[in-house]
């Protein structure tokens, strides 16, 4: 079973900060997962800043297929579904990570413009810590399922699910959407993809509860 670790205590921080710089005495890849909102890109960030240059994050949303390409497979309505994204790319990434002596880029997604810009994240090959974050980490269906075997360790990210379905909302309308049209995004499309991701919360090595 998981380890649980209680950010809400004010300990938490520090505890996954000491955890990671364990990870960074060697070429390491964490995983940080969690249904959409969890608080997934705010953890990185935070361990980004407290290993001071020894963290780099190289996420999953960067292999969001485009608008454009969800629209000729029929699937623009699904996006964020295991099925918009390239797989076979993400873990193509990851292997490259692990296994190849040299600096690597990453796309990183933009939210602003909805897709996706190459080469725009440096992986240096002299960062002992690569963090990426993303869904579907756990995912054990298909291809999703070899995911797990890139990575040295993988973190459950969750918060009360009033907390996360608000602030789905409020990315939604910065994103563009009308507020009805953001809460119903959020309650259909990104309420499938959670439920999905929580099926298999307890793959994790740690389950970290925010506030």
């Amino acid at each position: 079973m998981p380890e649980h670790v209680d950010f809400r205590t004010g300990e938490g921080l520090s505890e996954l900060v000491q955890l990671a710089e364990e990870m960074a005495s060697n070429r390491s890849i964490l995983g940080i997962t969690g249904a959409p909102g969890a608080g997934k890109s705010t953890l990185s960030g935070r361990l980004v800043a407290a290993l001071d240059g020894r963290a780099v994050v190289a996420g999953m949303d960067g292999f969001h297929l485009t608008n454009d390409e969800l629209l000729r497979l029929g699937r623009r309505d699904r996006k964020g579904a295991p099925d918009t994204f390239d797989v076979h790319g993400y873990m193509a990434m990851l292997w490259r990570i692990r296994n190849e002596p040299g600096d690597i880029y990453a796309p990183e997604y933009q939210r602003g413009i909805g897709h996706s810009i190459a080469g725009a994240i440096r992986v240096p090959a002299d960062t002992p810590l690569v963090i990426t974050e993303g869904n579907y980490l756990l995912l054990d269906e298909g291809l999703w399922s070899s995911v797990r075997g890139l990575l040295d360790e993988v973190w459950y990210v969750e918060v009360p699910e009033e907390i996360r379905v608000e602030r789905l909302i409020a990315r939604h309308i910065e994103s563009g959407k009308d507020p009805e049209r953001a809460r119903a995004w959020t309650l259909g499309p990104d309420q499938a993809n959670a439920e999905l991701v929580a099926q298999h919360r307890d793959r994790a090595d740690r389950i970290i509860t925010l506030d």
